[in-house]
């Protein structure tokens, strides 16, 4: 069974967070009441993810961060972000943070989340030995309107950018993240024309009556039905491309918000493309709209 260290300087927020996590069932749960005794524990007994706070005494979770990417880089970490602490968080995503999610969202998207990270943490290594003698490779997938379509792609991505070299195991899981929030932005967003509200809805699996209605319905009518999502994936010992268009009208590129800006960690802003932009090296998208390049260069030391 999975183990999540939750890490909190507050114990009514470190039960609050076990909480919610017990009762997803499937997972265990440990506790640290700061960056110093989490790492004591990770040094006994290995944990599968790290939820933590940032602002703590002690050790903060800046810190913790980067000790954990150095020293235990396989093991994922997800933030805790509270109203104020968007600086601090934005430096944790840069030096090696997973996820996050805001501490106002904890009951609707925390167990999704840290779901998400255990399961790119879990893709299969079996073609490891292989992939680590390839040179390079390039890909073109032309994908149905199916979220279940983003976990194998995803997968085999892992696999070949950990395999090649181009990031270490938190890199991986980084690369993961960045790519799914771009497929499910184009199929939701883009291709399906759904709303914000009801693409996160969708993740969730919260919608019911007529917004559920309109995705399976957008899924099998023309023009959406006929949509699809053109990946293309170049992969060679300098750095990982990925190209993704839509069919999509596209959207008015213009209104994107700045690179950095501190108020885009708030969900209703884009975390998907904060995500995106913190995780890879570069992001750039077309005049229309439709399409989004993403680029990871090697990382030193790989």
């Amino acid at each position: 069974m999975p183990n999540v260290l939750v890490v909190d300087d507050s114990q009514v927020d470190r039960t609050l967070v076990g909480g919610l996590l017990k009762r997803s069932g499937g997972l265990e749960v440990s506790y640290a009441a700061n960056g110093a005794e989490a790492l004591e524990q990770i040094e006994k007994s290995k944990p599968d993810v790290v939820v933590t706070d940032l602002q703590m005494p002690v050790r903060d979770g800046l810190e913790l961060v980067t000790a954990i990417r150095v020293h235990y880089s396989d093991i994922p970490v997800i933030l805790m972000t509270a109203h104020g602490s968007e600086t601090l968080a934005v430096d944790a995503l840069e030096q090696g943070a997973s996820s996050y999610v805001p501490k106002s969202q904890l009951n609707e998207k925390l167990v999704d989340t840290v779901d998400e990270v255990l399961a790119m943490a879990r893709a299969d290594r079996s073609y490891e030995r292989l992939i680590r003698c390839l040179d390079r490779t390039e890909l073109e997938f032309s994908l149905d309107n199916d979220a279940d379509l983003t976990d194998p792609l995803i997968d085999l991505v892992q696999q070949m950018v950990a395999g090649m070299r181009i990031c270490d195991p938190t890199g991986r899981y980084r690369v993961g993240v960045a790519l799914k929030e771009a497929l499910l932005n184009a199929m939701y967003r883009g291709n399906l024309e759904i709303n914000f509200e009801q693409m996160q809805q969708a993740r969730e699996g919260l919608l019911s009556g007529s917004d559920l209605n309109l995705i399976q319905q957008r899924r099998t009518t023309q023009p959406y039905c006929d949509r699809r999502v053109k990946v293309k994936i170049r992969i060679d010992e300098h750095e990982a491309v990925f190209t993704l268009r839509d069919e999509g009208p596209g959207f008015d590129v213009s209104r994107l918000p700045v690179p950095g800006s501190l108020g885009s960690l708030e969900p209703q802003c884009g975390r998907g493309l904060v995500l995106m932009r913190t995780f890879m090296d570069e992001v750039k998208f077309n005049e229309q709209g439709n399409e989004v390049t993403m680029v990871k260069r090697r990382e030193t030391g790989n």
